[in-house]
């Protein structure tokens, strides 16, 4: 009788093999970070993300016109009409001029299309206006539900609303789009205020409708601004968290200056 012959080795299940590529996948991107790269290099072939480069440039030049000019309505219903909600939109539209305004820079050198450097520094200025714009819209509508401020409901607000919700959701979804392709954080987050726009603008038609059928529901539009802000505060601190060591990580790969 010969040897008794090892088992033979199981097939790795369905979860494993899952867990492996997760694995697998992590230390690709890694290694991608340690030469100062992002994934998208070696998913785009080089016209392939320079033609993104472009759609991204495009749709953030889209973005700061249509958000400024919304950010002025926005401002003006605020100061007319006492409404939070319409002060913490204008805000943030503020930040989405802003926060588009970054990812121009980002992706303004053709060269640098793939550098993490440059990725993460956007990302961290990113995080700290976050910060102080959601500072200043809780204090905002924590002052108005303190003093009790009763929002006034017309036809400008309703149509600021609209407009709001609207444009800003379908910037969203572009920007969210094009960082998904680019594997860039700074285009996700740019996208991720611009819904935050859209809820903030489809929160004020709420909440001045709620009002205009139940004047006790008073206290609901500075609720909404507060729990607003409260998000935006959040996401800027898991944005600084997140992108800090990684930028120190990569100072060293500055090839695009």
């Amino acid at each position: 009788m010969g040897p008794l012959s090892s088992p033979a080795r199981e097939p790795p299940q369905p979860e494993e093999e899952r867990q492996l590529r997760i694995s697998e996948s992590g230390q690709f991107s890694d290694r991608l970070e340690d030469r100062g790269l992002l994934e998208s290099s070696t998913r785009l072939k080089p016209h392939e993300a320079q033609n993104y480069r472009k759609k991204a440039l495009w749709v953030s030049w889209f973005s700061i016109i249509v958000t400024l000019a919304l950010a002025v309505a926005a401002f003006t219903v605020s100061v007319m009409r006492y409404s939070a909600s319409a002060f913490g939109f204008a805000f943030d539209a503020i930040l989405d001029v802003l926060s588009s305004a970054i990812v121009l820079w980002r992706y303004s050198n053709a060269a640098a299309v793939h550098s993490a450097h440059r990725e993460y520094i956007a990302c961290v200025i990113l995080g700290v206006i976050f910060l102080l714009s959601s500072i200043c819209i809780v204090v905002k509508a924590i002052h108005d539900l303190s003093t009790r401020l009763l929002p006034e409901v017309d036809d400008f607000l309703f149509t600021v609303s609209i407009l709001s919700g609207i444009l800003c959701s379908i910037l969203a979804v572009l920007k969210f789009m094009l960082g998904k392709v680019l594997t860039s954080r700074a285009l996700i987050t740019d996208g991720f205020n611009s819904l935050v726009g859209g809820v903030m603008g489809f929160s004020i038609l709420l909440s001045a409708e709620v009002f205009k059928h139940n004047t006790a529901v008073w206290y609901l539009d500075g609720s909404i601004g507060v729990l607003i802000g409260l998000t935006i505060f959040a996401y800027g601190v898991k944005l600084l968290i997140d992108m800090v060591p990684r930028m120190r990580q990569t100072r060293h790969y500055e090839m695009f200056e």
